[in-house]
Protein backbone atom coordinates (compact mmCIF):
# COMPACT_ATOMS: atom_id res chain seq x y z
CA UNK A 1 0.00 0.00 0.00
CA UNK A 2 2.76 2.46 0.91
CA UNK A 3 4.58 1.62 -2.32
CA UNK A 4 1.41 2.33 -4.31
CA UNK A 5 0.96 5.69 -2.61
CA UNK A 6 4.56 6.65 -3.35
CA UNK A 7 4.09 5.73 -7.00
CA UNK A 8 0.87 7.73 -7.23
CA UNK A 9 2.50 10.75 -5.60
CA UNK A 10 5.41 10.43 -8.04
CA UNK A 11 3.00 10.23 -10.98
CA UNK A 12 1.13 13.29 -9.68
CA UNK A 13 4.38 15.25 -9.50
CA UNK A 14 5.25 14.27 -13.08
CA UNK A 15 1.79 15.32 -14.29
CA UNK A 16 2.08 18.63 -12.45
CA UNK A 17 5.43 19.28 -14.13
CA UNK A 18 3.86 18.53 -17.51
CA UNK A 19 1.05 20.97 -16.65
CA UNK A 20 3.60 23.68 -15.86
CA UNK A 21 5.32 23.03 -19.19
CA UNK A 22 2.01 23.34 -21.04
CA UNK A 23 1.11 26.57 -19.24
CA UNK A 24 4.61 27.94 -19.90
CA UNK A 25 4.25 27.00 -23.56
CA UNK A 26 0.91 28.79 -23.74
CA UNK A 27 2.55 31.87 -22.30
CA UNK A 28 5.16 31.80 -25.06
CA UNK A 29 2.41 31.54 -27.69
CA UNK A 30 0.66 34.71 -26.56
CA UNK A 31 0.07 37.17 -29.44
CA UNK A 32 3.26 39.17 -29.84
CA UNK A 33 4.92 37.33 -26.96
CA UNK A 34 4.38 37.79 -23.20
CA UNK A 35 5.70 41.37 -23.17
CA UNK A 36 3.40 42.56 -25.96
CA UNK A 37 0.41 40.69 -24.48
CA UNK A 38 0.94 42.20 -21.01
CA UNK A 39 2.07 45.72 -21.91
CA UNK A 40 -0.42 46.13 -24.74
CA UNK A 41 -0.22 46.65 -28.48
CA UNK A 42 0.99 50.24 -28.12
CA UNK A 43 4.10 49.35 -26.11
CA UNK A 44 7.32 50.73 -27.61
CA UNK A 45 10.25 48.46 -28.53
CA UNK A 46 12.23 50.09 -25.72
CA UNK A 47 9.55 49.24 -23.15
CA UNK A 48 9.32 45.68 -24.47
CA UNK A 49 13.10 45.24 -24.27
CA UNK A 50 13.15 46.58 -20.72
CA UNK A 51 10.27 44.29 -19.75
CA UNK A 52 12.00 41.25 -21.28
CA UNK A 53 15.24 42.01 -19.44
CA UNK A 54 13.47 42.63 -16.12
CA UNK A 55 11.53 39.35 -16.33
CA UNK A 56 14.31 37.22 -17.83
CA UNK A 57 12.54 36.86 -21.17
CA UNK A 58 15.76 37.58 -23.06
CA UNK A 59 17.28 34.29 -21.87
CA UNK A 60 16.97 30.87 -23.53
CA UNK A 61 13.68 28.97 -23.20
CA UNK A 62 15.03 26.39 -20.69
CA UNK A 63 16.36 29.21 -18.52
CA UNK A 64 13.08 31.08 -18.82
CA UNK A 65 11.14 27.97 -17.82
CA UNK A 66 13.35 27.34 -14.80
CA UNK A 67 13.03 30.95 -13.66
CA UNK A 68 9.28 30.86 -14.17
CA UNK A 69 8.91 27.48 -12.39
CA UNK A 70 10.93 28.55 -9.36
CA UNK A 71 8.81 31.69 -9.22
CA UNK A 72 5.62 29.61 -9.31
CA UNK A 73 6.91 27.39 -6.49
CA UNK A 74 7.50 30.56 -4.46
CA UNK A 75 3.93 31.72 -5.18
CA UNK A 76 4.73 34.13 -7.99
CA UNK A 77 2.00 33.47 -10.56
CA UNK A 78 2.47 36.75 -12.36
CA UNK A 79 1.03 40.25 -12.14
CA UNK A 80 -2.24 41.57 -13.53
CA UNK A 81 -1.54 44.87 -15.24
CA UNK A 82 -5.29 45.27 -15.84
CA UNK A 83 -6.23 45.01 -12.14
CA UNK A 84 -2.83 46.26 -10.90
CA UNK A 85 -2.54 43.35 -8.49
CA UNK A 86 -0.61 40.11 -8.26
CA UNK A 87 -2.34 36.99 -9.54
CA UNK A 88 -1.69 35.19 -6.24
CA UNK A 89 -3.49 37.89 -4.24
CA UNK A 90 -6.42 37.81 -6.66
CA UNK A 91 -6.69 34.04 -6.32
CA UNK A 92 -6.40 34.37 -2.54
CA UNK A 93 -9.42 36.66 -2.55
CA UNK A 94 -11.55 34.69 -5.01
CA UNK A 95 -10.60 31.04 -4.46
CA UNK A 96 -12.28 30.64 -1.02
CA UNK A 97 -15.58 31.82 -2.51
CA UNK A 98 -15.41 29.36 -5.39
CA UNK A 99 -14.35 26.57 -3.01
CA UNK A 100 -17.34 27.35 -0.80
CA UNK A 101 -19.75 27.36 -3.76
CA UNK A 102 -18.38 24.11 -5.20
CA UNK A 103 -18.06 22.43 -1.78
CA UNK A 104 -21.59 23.21 -0.58
CA UNK A 105 -23.10 22.26 -3.94
CA UNK A 106 -21.21 18.96 -4.05
CA UNK A 107 -22.08 18.09 -0.44
CA UNK A 108 -25.79 18.71 -1.04
CA UNK A 109 -25.62 16.77 -4.31
CA UNK A 110 -24.10 13.76 -2.52
CA UNK A 111 -26.71 13.85 0.24
CA UNK A 112 -29.45 13.72 -2.38
CA UNK A 113 -27.84 11.61 -5.11
CA UNK A 114 -26.72 8.63 -2.98
CA UNK A 115 -30.15 7.73 -1.51
CA UNK A 116 -31.79 8.64 -4.83
CA UNK A 117 -29.53 6.24 -6.72
CA UNK A 118 -30.19 3.48 -4.17
CA UNK A 119 -33.92 4.06 -4.45
CA UNK A 120 -33.74 3.85 -8.24
CA UNK A 121 -31.76 0.61 -8.05
CA UNK A 122 -34.30 -0.94 -5.69
CA UNK A 123 -37.20 0.26 -7.87
CA UNK A 124 -35.50 -0.57 -11.18
CA UNK A 125 -37.76 -0.89 -14.23
CA UNK A 126 -40.66 0.69 -12.35
CA UNK A 127 -42.41 3.87 -13.40
CA UNK A 128 -40.77 6.01 -10.71
CA UNK A 129 -37.33 4.70 -11.73
CA UNK A 130 -38.00 5.67 -15.36
CA UNK A 131 -39.23 9.10 -14.29
CA UNK A 132 -36.18 9.87 -12.15
CA UNK A 133 -33.82 8.47 -14.79
CA UNK A 134 -35.42 10.66 -17.46
CA UNK A 135 -35.13 13.74 -15.25
CA UNK A 136 -31.50 12.88 -14.50
CA UNK A 137 -30.66 12.60 -18.21
CA UNK A 138 -32.38 15.92 -18.89
CA UNK A 139 -30.44 17.69 -16.12
CA UNK A 140 -27.18 15.97 -17.08
CA UNK A 141 -27.49 17.07 -20.70
CA UNK A 142 -28.63 20.61 -19.87
CA UNK A 143 -25.81 23.19 -20.02
CA UNK A 144 -25.19 24.88 -16.68
CA UNK A 145 -25.69 28.36 -18.13
CA UNK A 146 -29.11 27.40 -19.56
CA UNK A 147 -30.23 25.89 -16.28
CA UNK A 148 -29.03 29.01 -14.43
CA UNK A 149 -30.98 31.27 -16.79
CA UNK A 150 -34.12 29.17 -16.31
CA UNK A 151 -33.81 29.39 -12.53
CA UNK A 152 -33.31 33.14 -12.72
CA UNK A 153 -36.36 33.52 -14.95
CA UNK A 154 -38.61 31.29 -12.80
CA UNK A 155 -37.46 32.06 -9.26
CA UNK A 156 -36.09 35.59 -9.52
CA UNK A 157 -37.73 37.49 -12.39
CA UNK A 158 -41.24 36.04 -12.40
CA UNK A 159 -41.83 34.95 -8.81
CA UNK A 160 -39.25 37.03 -6.87
CA UNK A 161 -38.44 34.14 -4.54
CA UNK A 162 -34.66 34.55 -4.57
CA UNK A 163 -32.33 37.35 -5.70
CA UNK A 164 -30.87 37.08 -9.19
CA UNK A 165 -27.47 38.34 -8.03
CA UNK A 166 -25.15 36.51 -5.66
CA UNK A 167 -23.75 38.24 -2.53
CA UNK A 168 -21.13 40.87 -3.29
CA UNK A 169 -18.09 41.83 -1.25
CA UNK A 170 -15.81 39.66 0.84
CA UNK A 171 -16.20 36.07 1.98
CA UNK A 172 -18.29 37.12 4.99
CA UNK A 173 -20.93 38.56 2.65
CA UNK A 174 -21.92 34.98 1.77
CA UNK A 175 -23.18 34.40 5.31
CA UNK A 176 -24.75 37.84 5.70
CA UNK A 177 -27.02 37.21 2.70
CA UNK A 178 -27.50 33.42 2.41
CA UNK A 179 -30.71 33.78 0.41
CA UNK A 180 -28.72 35.22 -2.48
CA UNK A 181 -26.62 32.02 -2.57
CA UNK A 182 -29.57 29.72 -3.25
CA UNK A 183 -29.71 30.04 -7.04
CA UNK A 184 -25.94 29.62 -7.66
CA UNK A 185 -25.80 26.62 -5.34
CA UNK A 186 -28.98 25.13 -6.80
CA UNK A 187 -27.63 25.38 -10.36
CA UNK A 188 -24.47 23.38 -9.66
CA UNK A 189 -26.27 21.00 -7.29
CA UNK A 190 -28.90 19.92 -9.83
CA UNK A 191 -26.31 19.17 -12.52
CA UNK A 192 -24.10 17.27 -10.05
CA UNK A 193 -27.02 15.24 -8.65
CA UNK A 194 -27.86 14.09 -12.17
CA UNK A 195 -24.30 12.79 -12.68
CA UNK A 196 -23.78 11.19 -9.26
CA UNK A 197 -27.19 9.49 -9.02
CA UNK A 198 -26.57 7.68 -12.32
CA UNK A 199 -23.31 6.24 -11.02
CA UNK A 200 -24.84 5.23 -7.69
CA UNK A 201 -27.77 3.54 -9.43
CA UNK A 202 -25.49 1.60 -11.78
CA UNK A 203 -23.18 0.54 -8.96
CA UNK A 204 -26.06 -0.45 -6.69
CA UNK A 205 -27.62 -2.56 -9.45
CA UNK A 206 -24.36 -4.51 -9.73
CA UNK A 207 -24.27 -5.06 -5.99
CA UNK A 208 -27.88 -6.22 -5.77
CA UNK A 209 -27.02 -9.23 -7.95
CA UNK A 210 -24.15 -10.36 -5.70
CA UNK A 211 -24.32 -13.50 -3.55
CA UNK A 212 -23.91 -11.63 -0.27
CA UNK A 213 -27.10 -9.66 -0.97
CA UNK A 214 -29.07 -12.83 -1.70
CA UNK A 215 -27.65 -14.37 1.45
CA UNK A 216 -28.72 -11.39 3.55
CA UNK A 217 -32.23 -11.50 2.11
CA UNK A 218 -32.49 -15.24 2.69
CA UNK A 219 -31.75 -14.58 6.36
CA UNK A 220 -34.76 -12.28 6.56
CA UNK A 221 -33.06 -8.89 6.34
CA UNK A 222 -35.40 -6.12 5.22
CA UNK A 223 -34.91 -4.18 1.99
CA UNK A 224 -33.86 -1.08 3.89
CA UNK A 225 -31.30 -2.97 5.97
CA UNK A 226 -29.86 -4.69 2.91
CA UNK A 227 -29.51 -1.38 1.06
CA UNK A 228 -28.02 0.61 3.93
CA UNK A 229 -25.92 -2.03 5.68
CA UNK A 230 -24.66 -4.06 2.73
CA UNK A 231 -25.20 -2.38 -0.65
CA UNK A 232 -24.43 1.23 0.29
CA UNK A 233 -20.86 0.61 1.46
CA UNK A 234 -19.93 -1.02 -1.83
CA UNK A 235 -22.08 1.09 -4.17
CA UNK A 236 -20.56 4.33 -2.94
CA UNK A 237 -16.99 3.37 -3.89
CA UNK A 238 -17.27 4.56 -7.53
CA UNK A 239 -18.57 7.90 -6.26
CA UNK A 240 -15.41 8.33 -4.16
CA UNK A 241 -13.32 8.01 -7.31
CA UNK A 242 -15.77 10.14 -9.28
CA UNK A 243 -15.35 13.02 -6.83
CA UNK A 244 -11.70 13.38 -7.77
CA UNK A 245 -12.07 13.15 -11.54
CA UNK A 246 -15.29 15.22 -11.58
CA UNK A 247 -13.62 18.22 -9.93
CA UNK A 248 -12.70 19.96 -13.23
CA UNK A 249 -16.31 19.64 -14.43
CA UNK A 250 -17.62 21.15 -11.19
CA UNK A 251 -15.16 24.03 -11.51
CA UNK A 252 -16.14 24.61 -15.14
CA UNK A 253 -19.75 24.75 -13.97
CA UNK A 254 -18.86 27.37 -11.38
CA UNK A 255 -17.23 29.52 -14.10
CA UNK A 256 -20.49 29.90 -16.01
CA UNK A 257 -22.60 30.08 -12.85
CA UNK A 258 -20.45 32.81 -11.32
CA UNK A 259 -20.66 34.90 -14.47
CA UNK A 260 -24.45 34.66 -14.68
CA UNK A 261 -25.05 35.43 -10.99
CA UNK A 262 -22.14 37.91 -10.77
CA UNK A 263 -20.60 35.81 -8.01
CA UNK A 264 -17.10 37.18 -7.27
CA UNK A 265 -15.17 33.91 -7.43
CA UNK A 266 -12.42 32.42 -9.57
CA UNK A 267 -14.88 31.67 -12.38
CA UNK A 268 -15.91 35.31 -12.72
CA UNK A 269 -12.27 36.35 -12.41
CA UNK A 270 -11.39 34.02 -15.30
CA UNK A 271 -14.27 35.31 -17.42
CA UNK A 272 -13.35 38.95 -16.82
CA UNK A 273 -9.70 38.17 -17.58
CA UNK A 274 -10.69 36.54 -20.87
CA UNK A 275 -12.77 39.54 -21.95
CA UNK A 276 -10.02 42.01 -20.99
CA UNK A 277 -7.16 39.83 -22.33
CA UNK A 278 -5.55 39.69 -18.90
CA UNK A 279 -3.23 36.80 -19.81
CA UNK A 280 -1.33 36.45 -16.50
CA UNK A 281 -4.63 35.91 -14.67
CA UNK A 282 -5.84 33.43 -17.30
CA UNK A 283 -2.67 31.36 -17.07
CA UNK A 284 -2.62 31.55 -13.27
CA UNK A 285 -6.18 30.25 -13.02
CA UNK A 286 -5.49 27.48 -15.56
CA UNK A 287 -2.43 26.38 -13.57
CA UNK A 288 -4.28 26.35 -10.24
CA UNK A 289 -7.31 24.49 -11.62
CA UNK A 290 -5.11 21.92 -13.36
CA UNK A 291 -3.13 21.37 -10.16
CA UNK A 292 -6.39 20.99 -8.21
CA UNK A 293 -7.58 18.36 -10.71
CA UNK A 294 -4.35 16.35 -10.35
CA UNK A 295 -4.41 16.57 -6.56
CA UNK A 296 -8.11 15.69 -6.53
CA UNK A 297 -7.47 12.55 -8.55
CA UNK A 298 -4.65 11.56 -6.20
CA UNK A 299 -6.82 12.09 -3.11
CA UNK A 300 -9.62 10.07 -4.71
CA UNK A 301 -7.28 7.10 -5.16
CA UNK A 302 -6.11 7.37 -1.56
CA UNK A 303 -9.68 7.69 -0.29
CA UNK A 304 -10.76 4.67 -2.34
CA UNK A 305 -8.14 2.51 -0.64
CA UNK A 306 -9.11 3.91 2.78
CA UNK A 307 -12.84 3.31 2.28
CA UNK A 308 -12.42 -0.26 1.01
CA UNK A 309 -9.71 -2.18 2.91
CA UNK A 310 -10.15 -5.12 0.53
CA UNK A 311 -8.48 -3.13 -2.23
CA UNK A 312 -4.90 -4.17 -2.84
CA UNK A 313 -2.64 -2.48 -5.34
CA UNK A 314 0.15 -4.19 -7.22
CA UNK A 315 3.04 -3.19 -9.39
CA UNK A 316 2.79 -4.01 -13.07
CA UNK A 317 5.03 -7.02 -12.47
CA UNK A 318 2.62 -8.45 -9.92
CA UNK A 319 4.55 -7.72 -6.69
CA UNK A 320 2.60 -5.85 -4.02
Amino acid sequence: MSGYLLRRVGQAIVVLLLVTMIVFGLEQLLPGGPARAILGTHATPTAIAAFDKENGLDASLPQQYWTWLTGVLRGNLGFSYVLNQSVLSLLGQRLPKTAFLAGVSTAIALVVAVPLGLYQAERRNHLDDYAVTTLSFVLYSTPAFWLALLLVELLAVRNHVFPAEAPQGGFSAIFSDPKAMVLPVLTITLVTIAAFSRYVRSSALDQLTQDYVRMARSKGASKGRVLVTHVLRNAILPVVTLLGVYLPYILSGTLITEEIFNYPGVGLLFYDAATSQDYPVLLGVVLVVAAAAVVGSLLADIAYAAVDPRVRYHKPGGAS
